[in-house]
This record gives structure tokens, sequence and C-alpha cells, in this order.
């Protein structure tokens, strides 16, 4: 098919090439050949010889069919000229739509692309959203676990918050309740849905609600925590005591919303608290009366002892008036340190420094330290190591007894052997710096214990000799904080079985002005003092002192006595005990400057140690002294206060204050004085107003209910006014109460809490002025409307108090009478 293919397009391209003339002159001549080479040949074959006319034959047949091949191939050719070039056109045609046909085809390609590009971004896009899907069916399947676990919590936590006996509670900023937890609906008797949109008026009583709303206010104006007490009441009218917080909130965006509400009931921490406070207000008070108590007769013997001493003694009498002093002293000095304890405890104690004769101040402590040391039959040496600075600013009082504490101790727990002082100083400008040791050949102290000793009520457990594990405990405790007070320190080194030291070092300033400590004595006349002092004893005491240097004395008992007897144009000096049993030395002084305009020098006795006499001035005093009275302490106070005294024979002319006046915790040895004995009556001149002698046995106190009766206040009222005075105090109790319970008991019925507080107040006093200690106690629980349920129990405590009182005036007055 090619080959012919190939020679028609041969003899087309020939004919074009040629011409039609050319091109059938040729075809002619080609036909004619073929001819005669076709008859030629056939002829042969036939005949085997060829003629002529075969040959003409053959030149004719081709002459005459040429031009019929020429005109055939002619059309022929035209017609295929044309086919060609309709087939150009076509070709043309199929070119373009080739190239249209490619072109779809690339747009094709591209849009299969394309497509497959969508296709494959479609499925990336399914698989996507079902990973997307996927993640939110585990998100959702989260969210729903979440919204239970949540759901759990907040069950929880309202379980918590429901069960939590505080109370819980949330209000907006309009005050209003938005929720709370069971606490709070047991606190209002309104359950959560009553009390959403009611504010603290709708809730709390009036007094309440106040004191809720303006807490809330505050909150909300300082935008911070705020915490306090209150008193609640529950709808049975119980009440207890709560310590509230309350704390703002906000939202996310920082908006204040309200504040949220916590209670805890601390009621029974505010009665243990009470307790507490009412336990130590009891232990000071005790201490305080205790200390007044036992000084009073404890300054008795002191002055007493000091007066027999200076009289004619054997020497058996004297070593034994000696140890009398000596032991006086010691339970002086042991009253200081549990009077400073209990200030320790309260931080009310404080220094006082004042110049000091610091030489005169270290001859005192040598002095009784050496009398303490003969008693018990050791040695004492005192040793100066180096030059001492003559005054210095110190609290003296306080100095003395740290000494004296360390001192003491050393004999205590020394069987053998002795104590030695030494004292050292060194001046470093206006300051000294003094060290003082104390050491003694005792017991010595265990290393296992040295860093114990210090402690409170801490005693030393040694096994090796019976001198251990004496004494109060305090002693050292005391004195270490009254150097740390100082500012110094106080140390130990000891070796069990050979010994202790002590030392003390402080630094003070020095006073360069001495003449200032030397009093010159001046020439005293004869005074007229009026004392106003309730014990027996220390009238004896003191009258005598005053008498032995000449002077003349009045004395009352009793503040009211002291009102009406005195006559300040009669006096020159009076002496004001501070405890009285109707007043203190205060309220007469404040009485007098109220009534008289010009009055002799007003002088405060107290059995107290004197720190600070700026109290007593601020209260009316001119001065202040300790008793028991001293002669110099008599005769300083004279020199300061009786400026115009005219001159007369000086009564204690003789005494020389650095040998014969020994001065240890306020009490002073004073050598000289005439002999003057506690049997000397009252006689001449002497005025003693109010005196009362006081004999009688106390009755058992196993026949006495301790629990009706306040025996220790009855009998110390007793030994100081007598019997009479009591019985008539309980004749108008009696006389009293009648009156006291009617109104009590109206008052009851009306539920006038106020008056009803006010009566048991009343009667309270008046029980308690005479020692009815159970009334005392109901009343004292009637007249308090903070204890929680009084409103539950003040019908019964009125009753008891009603049934009660008269049986208990008959066991008082049977005491009484025992008497």
């Amino acid at each position: 098919m090619k080959p012919m293919k190939n020679l028609a397009q041969y003899y087309v391209d020939l004919l074009v090439k040629l011409g039609i003339v050319r091109f059938s002159i040729l075809l002619a001549l080609a036909l004619v050949a073929l001819a005669v080479v076709v008859q030629v040949g056939i002829t042969l074959a036939l005949k085997g010889n060829v003629d002529d006319i075969d040959i003409v034959r053959s030149v004719f047949f081709g002459l005459v069919i040429t031009p019929w091949a020429v005109y055939f191939l002619s059309v022929v050719v035209d017609q295929l000229e044309e086919s060609r070039q309709r087939l150009a056109k076509l070709v043309s045609k199929l070119g373009d739509m080739r190239e249209r046909d490619q072109e779809l085809n690339n747009k094709l390609q591209l849009n299969i692309e394309k497509l497959n590009q969508e296709i494959e971004e479609r499925e990336k896009a399914e698989e996507a959203r079902a990973e997307a899907m996927h993640d939110l069916e585990n998100e959702v399947f989260q969210r729903e676990r979440t919204q239970l676990e949540l759901a759990e919590r907040t069950a929880l936590l309202r379980s918590f918050i429901d069960a939590s006996p505080d109370l819980i509670y949330y209000r907006n900023e309009d005050g209003v309740f938005s929720g709370c937890n069971r606490a709070v609906e047991e606190l209002t008797g309104k359950t959560e849905k009553d009390l959403v949109g009611l504010t603290p008026w709708d809730v709390y009583s009036k007094e309440i609600a106040q004191q809720v709303v303006e807490t809330d206010k505050k909150v909300f104006a300082d935008n911070q925590a705020l915490t306090y007490d209150q008193w609640l009441e529950y709808p049975d009218g119980r009440k207890s005591y709560f310590e509230l917080r309350k704390v703002p909130f906000y939202s996310k965006e920082g908006r204040h919303l309200g504040l949220v509400g916590f209670g805890r009931d601390i009621t029974e921490r505010k009665e243990h608290q009470e307790s507490l406070e009412k336990a130590s207000r009891d232990k000071t008070t005790f201490i305080s009366t205790i200390s007044h108590e036992l000084r009073t007769p404890l300054n008795g013997i002191i002055g007493l002892s000091r007066m027999l001493l200076d009289s004619q003694l054997t020497t058996e009498q004297r070593k034994q008036m000696q140890t009398i002093k000596v032991s006086a002293v010691t339970l002086g000095n042991i009253f200081n340190d549990i009077i400073d304890m209990d200030k320790f405890d309260r931080r009310k104690l404080e220094l006082f420094p004042t110049p000091l004769n610091f030489e005169d101040f270290v001859v005192e402590i040598e002095s009784i330290s050496a009398l303490m040391a003969e008693q018990k039959g050791l040695r004492f040496d005192l040793e100066r190591l180096s030059d001492l600075p003559a005054a210095v600013e110190v609290d003296g009082t306080r100095l003395r007894q740290v000494l004296w504490n360390l001192v003491s101790n050393a004999m205590k727990f020394t069987k053998d052997g002795g104590v030695v002082m030494t004292v050292s100083a060194e001046i470093d400008g206006d300051f000294a710096n003094i060290t003082m040791e104390v050491e003694d050949t005792g017991i010595g102290i265990p290393e296992s214990e040295i860093e114990k000793i210090f402690a409170m009520y801490y005693q030393v457990k040694s096994g090796t000799d019976n001198l251990h594990a004496v004494g109060t405990g305090i002693g050292l405790a005391v004195s270490q904080q009254l150097i740390h007070m100082m500012d110094g320190h106080i140390e130990v080194t000891s070796e069990e079985g050979f010994g202790s030291t002590f030392t003390v070092s402080i630094r003070v300033p020095v006073n360069h002005d001495t003449q200032a400590l030397i009093k010159t004595p001046r020439k005293q006349s004869n005074l007229k003092i009026f004392m106003v002092e309730d014990i027996e004893l220390n009238i004896t005491v003191a009258r005598s002192l005053l008498e032995s240097l000449g002077h003349e004395v009045t004395v009352v008992m009793t503040g009211k006595e002291a009102q009406i007897v005195f006559n300040p144009k009669d006096y020159d000096l009076v002496l004001l005990d501070i405890q009285l049993p109707d007043m203190t030395g205060f309220d007469i002084a404040q009485y007098y400057r109220e009534k008289y305009s010009k009055l002799p020098p007003l002088v405060a006795l107290t059995a107290n140690v004197l720190n600070n006499k700026q109290e007593y001035f601020q209260k009316g005093m001119d001065e202040a002294i300790s008793k028991p009275l001293s002669v110099r302490a008599i005769q300083d106070v004279i020199s300061d206060l009786i400026e115009d005294a005219p001159e007369a024979i000086e009564k204690a002319k003789g005494i020389d204050t650095a040998k014969d006046v020994e001065k240890v915790t306020g009490i002073e040895k004073v050598t000289g004085v005439k002999k003057v004995t506690g049997a000397e009556k009252v006689t001449g001149a002497e005025k003693v107003v109010g005196v009362k002698k006081v004999t009688a046995s106390k009755p058992a106190l196993s026949t006495i209910d301790t629990t009706l009766l306040d025996i220790d206040m009855l009998e110390s009222y007793v030994d100081i006014v007598g019997s009479k005075p009591v019985l008539d105090s309980i004749v108008m109790f009696e006389d009293m109460m009648p009156e006291y319970m009617e109104i009590l008991n109206s008052n009851m019925v009306a539920k006038d809490q106020d008056s009803i507080v006010s009566e048991a107040h009343k009667i309270k006093g008046a029980a308690g002025s005479i020692g009815l200690k159970r009334i005392q106690q109901v009343a004292q629980k009637a007249q308090s409307p903070d204890i929680p349920a009084w409103w539950e129990n003040i019908s019964d405590w009125v009753d008891e108090i009603n049934n009660e009182y008269q049986n208990d005036i008959e066991v008082l007055k049977s005491w009484l009478n025992q008497r």
C-alpha cells in the first residue's frame, strides 16, 4: 500500500513539475514504448517473430491510449490536487484541531492535575475532617467527663462546705445573700433558698445586723479582707462567739462582685481565753495580795529584830536574832523574785536607773553576805580587783536582787569552805564596765545541767549530794532576765564536786556628781506625825522608831477615820499606808488635796519594792518609802520635805551610815537607836485611834464548807477589823437581801436584762464583801449576759441565790462564832 502511495505521489509530483504537455508527450512515449514492448513480447511468445504491423499497431495503440491516459491522469491529478488541497485544509484544520485539542489536552491535563490536587486536598480535608470529627468526639467526651468531674467536684465541694461546722456565705455588693452552707442555715433558721435575696437586716437582730453591715462597708471601702469577733444568736436564743472573716471577690474582668464570709465558733476558745486571763489576773492578784499580806508581818519581824539587835543581848540571843533577820531578808528576796516573775509574764517589769553610791552598795552586799555566811559556818570574802567608780547610774534594787540571788545560791549549795565575791571595774569615758563574780566551793553543777539552770522553775538534778533540788527555781531565771534588761550578761562555769562561778558583766553610766549622793544630816525638831496604818505590828514598829527620834505620833487605822480625825494645822508630816480596809492611801491623799488648800507633806508607806515613785507623785503623794520604816529613810524624808524645821537635838546623833546602815532590797539595819519593844503601850501624848486587838483561835477548816465561804478573805478581814464589824456587815447584808431579791424578781418578770445585770452586780459586791463565795460566784454569772445561754440559765441562778443565801449566812455566822 505504501509503495502505491509513493508511486502515485511520484506521478503527481512529476505532472506538476513537467506540466501537462511535456507530461503528455512523456506519457505517450512511455505508453508507446510499453505497448511495443508488450506487443513484441506477446508476438514473440506466440509467433516467434515480430512484424512491422505489430510494431505499428503497438505505436498506434499507444498514441490512441495516451490522450485518455493523460486526461485520466489530469483529472485524477486535479482531483487528487483538489483532494490534496482539501486534505491540506483538512490537515490544517486537523492541525488546528490538534492544536486546540492539544491546548484542550493541556487544559484538561491542568484540570486533571487540579482535579487530582483537589481530590487529594479533598481527601486530606476528608482525613482532616475525620480527624477533626475524632478530635471533636474526644473533646465532647472529655467535656462530658470534665463536666461530670466538675459536677462531682462541685457536689464534693458543696458537701465539704455543708459539712463544715464553720459559717460560709457570700453576698453581692448590695449586701444581699447569694448563697450559704448549712451552718449558716442553722444559725439563721432559714434554708439557703429562703436566705438568697435577703439582707442582714432581714436575717439578724438590729444590733447584730448593724455590725454586719458596718463591717461589710469597711470591706468594700478598704477593698481588703477583714477579721473580727462577734456574738451571733441562734433561733433558739443560744448565743455563740464567732471569729468572722470577710473577703472581697471579683469577676475575671476584675469587676467587684461582693464578698465571701467565713465564721468559726470560738466560744470555747473565748471561754478558755477568759479562763486563762482570769487565772492570770487571779495569779497576779494572789501574788500581789499574798506579797502584801506576807510582807506586813515580815516587815514587823525585820523591824523588831533590828531593834532587838541594837539592844543588850547575850551572845546566843544575838546569834538567834541574826538568824531571824537573815531568814526574813531571804524570804523578802524570794518575794521579790516571785513578784518579778509575775511581772515578766505580764511584760510589766521596768528598770529605773538612779544614781547609786557604788562603794556603799558593795559594802552593803558584803555586810549581809558575811552575816549569812556566819550563820552557816562558812567563810565570805569580798575582793576589789580594781578601783571602783564612786557612783553609777543603775537600778540598784534590781542589781542588789541579782547579787543576792547569786550569793544566797552559792551559800545554799556549799557545805564546807566558803564564797568569794570579786568586783572590778574598767572606766571607759563616761561608762564603767563592771564585772562581779561569785565563786563557791560547793557541790558544783553537772555539765549536762549548765545550759538549763537559767530556765524558769528549773532545779539542778544531782545525786551526789543531798543539797540538790532545793529552792523555788526562779532566782537565776529572774536574775538573768534582769541582767539582760540592763544590756549585760551573766555566765556560769562549774565542775561537779568542785564549786561554781557566776560572772555578771554590765556597762553602766558613771555618775560624776558624787556630792549629790552624800546627804548632810539636818538637825530636826520634834515633829507631830499623823500616820494611817491598819496593822498593829506595823504600828508598833513605826511608832517605836519615830518616838525614838523624838517625834509625836497619832495613828488611825482606816481611811474613814483618817478623813474625820485629820486636821492639817495639827501635824507636820502625814504617813499614809497604801492598802487599807476601806480605801487606799491614794484616795485619802486625793480627799485631803480637794478639801484643804494647805497640807503638810504626804508620804506613802508601801510594803512593795519601790522602783518608780512617779506613779505615787501622780496620785497625790509628795514622797514614798518602803516598810518597815528606817532611821535613814525617815531622816531623808524630813530633810527633803520639812525645810523650815527648827533646830533641835538630833535623836539619831552618832549614826554612821557607811558602817551602821545595811540596806538590802529596801531593808535597812540601823544601830544606835534606843530600845523599844513591841509590848510598849500608847500613853500620854500618844494618840491611837481605832486600833483593835484581835485574839481568838481560828476554827478548823474541816468544819467549814469552803465552797460556801471565802475563808482566807474572812480571816484577813476579821484579823484587821475584828469580829463585830464583820457581824454588823452580815446583819446589814441580811437586811438588804429581801429588797435586792424583790427587785431582781420583778426584773425577771419584765425580762429587763440591763436591770437584772445591775441588781446581780449589787448582790455580787455585797456578798463578796462578807465572804459569801458561792453567792458571789452565782451572782457573777447572773451579771454576765455575754455568757452563752444566759437567758436559759438566769432563772436557775436567781432561784439559787434566793434559796441559798440565808443558809450561807447561817454558815457564816456559825464560822464567826467559832472564832
